[in-house]
């Protein structure tokens, strides 16, 4: 009844399986590896964008600050959700990378709108000496809060972006979820969309620890490069990168484990529904945010489930509501999610 985190869940066999068979042999080191080169051309097919340059980085912080520095200069300030991954749980990475560039929070408790971040742009007084100069977008997707935006609601968010010539970052560390949510292509969430670069990610959905930066805009590779080396991020033995994404991107082995875990949080949610908890936010993907009584979290807990509690502690009046976030992955069983259910 593991409901804590999707980065706790075990690896993929087909990830494990590339992994172990990467390290039968020789190598170049670097990225120079053959491995990473069969990646490369998976990503172009995928994202049907033969001129991508895709590189790998072992978290999704360094893929966020990374790309995001590309394109900011540190006079500059990147937009982005006020509960964006960026902003709550990443120490500073992206402000440090740009040259300690500011980050502007977009108000939001989920979902960025075109209108909010029109308006945090627009706070930003561009050709001001005095003030932080505009800089990218981000934007998350899945949200911190479980929400999916829409192709249409990313589509007028980097219209807003385009107006003030802002380039746009997706955050994609659900990337898959997001993808599977909304039935559509990676290439109609991305540059069809107006995304300049995506942080794709592995490690939450099967991999062991491996995430994508793609560029559509190819003459942004070397200075990532560049960036990459400098930031200590350029693995040495980087096959096992290039292994894990490979074993990962085979015969849509990610889009399998993310339907797998959407379909895990809509069995949970359904179930919570019924038993009359409140949702913070309705679920889109595979990401829950629901509130009830105490003495429920105290039966879970004490049976052995684990979760996040969202507000409040296990001490207090058993019938208080208390807020929590539970996240599925592809490995959760419905018979776990069941046992779960049944403490209710």
């Amino acid at each position: 009844m593991f409901f804590a985190s999707d980065n706790a869940g075990p690896v993929h066999p087909k990830v494990m399986e590339r992994v172990i068979a990467a390290n039968s042999d020789y190598a170049m080191p670097y990225g120079k590896d053959q491995i990473m080169d069969e990646v490369r051309a998976q990503f172009r097919e995928q994202f049907e964008a033969p001129e991508a340059e895709v590189y790998l980085v072992a978290t999704g912080t360094a893929a966020n600050a990374l790309a995001l520095a590309c394109y900011t200069q540190p006079w500059q300030t990147i937009f982005c959700s006020k509960v964006a991954h960026i902003e709550e749980d990443e120490c500073n990475a992206p402000e440090f990378y740009a040259g300690a560039a500011k980050l502007t929070l977009v108000e939001t408790d989920d979902k960025m709108s075109p209108d909010a971040l029109r308006r945090a742009i627009v706070a930003r007084a561009a050709g001001d000496v005095h003030t932080p100069q505009r800089g990218p977008v981000s934007i998350t997707q899945v949200t911190e809060r479980g929400g999916v935006h829409s192709l249409e609601e990313l589509q007028a968010l980097t219209a807003v972006a385009k107006e003030y010539d802002l380039p746009v970052h997706m955050d994609g560390a659900r990337f898959a979820n997001a993808v599977v949510a909304l039935g559509c292509t990676p290439a109609e969430m991305t540059w069809r969309s107006g995304v300049d670069v995506v942080s794709f990610g592995g490690t939450k959905n099967g991999c062991m620890g491996v995430e994508a930066v793609v560029f559509f805009d190819p003459k942004k590779a070397w200075e990532f490069e560049l960036r990459r080396k400098r930031g200590a991020h350029l693995f040495s033995k980087h096959r096992f990168l290039s292994a894990q994404m490979a074993g990962y991107l085979a015969d849509g082995a990610w889009l399998e484990t993310a339907k797998t875990a959407n379909a895990n949080a809509a069995h949970l949610a359904q179930g919570l529904r019924k038993a009359g908890a409140e949702f913070l936010h309705e679920p889109a993907a595979n990401m829950i945010f629901a509130r009830f009584p105490r003495a429920i979290h105290r039966k879970l807990h004490d049976a052995g489930a684990r979760y996040y509690l969202w507000d409040g502690t296990l001490d207090g009046d058993g019938n208080e509501m208390l807020a929590a976030r539970m996240v599925c992955d592809w490995s959760i069983s419905r018979d776990q999610i069941d046992q779960f259910l049944s403490h209710f």
